[in-house]
């Protein structure tokens, strides 16, 4: 299908301070979410504890991170973009700062709330603002910036795992970097909700309010069709990313007879990809256009996919591929929200977006333990490829729906894709 030429851009510059502290908090954002697997052995000896313990902490962080999402557009509105990035990077540092103070494992569960319920209010807020100013360039880069604190947590860990400091030094060093992240908000908290290019805010002449915030309510948001194809989307897309990511070395060992070095190679090489993809592409999705690029990605997950659930085929080719081309969906997707769905609902739909991706990591990897119980771990890529298939179909019908070009005289409003 055809695209009119890429319109340039109306995005006014972003404020440099405003860019710099996204960067920042994408960093800090990545650093606690793969810490636990690093420092789950220290903790289940530290509170005598069973391996399935783990579930526990990971649901309600998960619960929460669900929940929050949700709400988070009603309280964008009500308080602002700056005031929420403020109170919920708070809170997920009061969190993950109890993770390392926890006394007693219950009280480690309850830590888990305050870190999802704050993270997913941020990754709410940030979203939308850097889909609303900063253009799809600098949104795969962000992403790719969480993908650097998500690789540095673990390494900061093991460090201090390695030199005797314990876990909870882990979680305190990192629950002091949220903190001083949270100070920033607190400072710069009246420059997001400015318009950009007015004058900096001051306590005796507020900037003009910024349209980030929703001007719909979230049930109004929910009657858009394409509300609704952006939510499978994100629950389809997650599921794929995660479900690759967890469960290839199983299957590659266990079920293919790799080494262990081996298949721990290729699987870092699809997190590698994963990475790699949003820092290259980041320089060429303003030329090629977010939509084209999604639809090239989505295409190249199919083929990934496929070629992962080969067992004659180098399972290296098919998960060096599946990283790549995953790579630019989740940051295009958000990129263009507000011009599929509507500015004045954007704010409402991140939300829903990030719950649904958070129910994706939670169904799709636990639907594909059981079919592996069942009917073997040879079994998971094919289930992989079909999620995968259903991703790309999914949003062909979002590119037919909201992409198509507006007939001549219709009369309609929408705005011509990007790509």
């Amino acid at each position: 299908m055809s695209h009119p030429p890429e319109p340039s851009s109306t995005l006014a510059a972003p404020r440099p301070g405003l860019l710099a502290l996204s960067y920042l908090a994408f960093v800090s954002l990545g650093l606690p979410d793969a810490v636990i697997g690093v420092a789950w052995p220290s903790i289940r000896e530290t509170f005598s504890l069973p391996q399935a313990a783990l579930g526990a902490a990971l649901a309600m962080a998960a619960s929460a991170y669900f929940t929050s999402g949700l709400f988070a557009g009603r309280l964008m509105r009500t308080a602002g973009i700056g005031t929420v990035l403020a109170v919920s990077t708070a809170l997920a540092a009061t969190g993950v700062t109890g993770y390392g103070a926890a006394p007693a494992f219950a009280l480690f569960i309850a830590a888990a709330s305050f870190v999802g319920l704050g993270s997913g209010a941020i990754d709410t807020a940030l979203n939308t603002y850097a889909a609303h100013h900063f253009g799809a360039r600098h949104m795969s880069w962000l992403h790719a910036a969480y993908s650097v604190g998500a690789a540095l947590g673990p390494v900061l860990m093991t460090a201090l795992l390695t030199h005797g400091a314990g876990w909870r030094a882990g979680y305190a060093v990192i629950g002091g970097a949220l903190a001083l992240l949270a100070v920033a908000f607190t400072g710069m908290r009246r420059q997001w909700d400015a318009r950009p290019g007015s004058s900096p805010p001051t306590a005796e002449a507020p900037a003009p309010v910024d349209a980030t915030s929703p001007t719909v309510t979230a049930r109004a948001t929910l009657r858009r069709p394409r509300v609704w194809l952006q939510i499978a989307i994100f629950f389809l897309y997650s599921g794929v990313e995660v479900t690759a990511g967890q469960w290839s070395y199983t299957v590659l060992t266990e079920a293919r007879g790799l080494g262990t070095a081996v298949a721990g190679t290729w699987v870092s090489l699809y997190w590698a990809g994963l990475l790699a993809g949003r820092i290259v592409l980041g320089f060429v999705v303003e030329r090629v256009g977010p939509v084209r690029l999604l639809r090239l990605g989505t295409a190249g997950t199919v083929v990934g996919a496929l070629l992962l659930a080969l067992p004659a085929v180098p399972a290296v080719l098919g998960l060096a591929l599946l990283g790549f081309s995953l790579a630019p969906i989740f940051p295009a997707l958000m990129s263009e929200t507000p011009r599929r769905v509507g500015a004045d609902a954007a704010a409402h739909a991140v939300g829903f977006q990030v719950s649904a991706a958070t129910m994706g990591v939670a169904v799709v990897p636990s639907a594909a333990g059981l079919i592996g119980e069942r009917l073997g771990l040879a079994a998971i890529t094919p289930l992989i490829l079909g999620v995968a298939v259903l991703l790309a179909g999914v949003h062909e019908v979002l590119v037919a729906l909201a992409d198509r070009p507006t007939p001549p005289g219709s009369g309609s409003r929408q705005t011509a894709p990007r790509g």
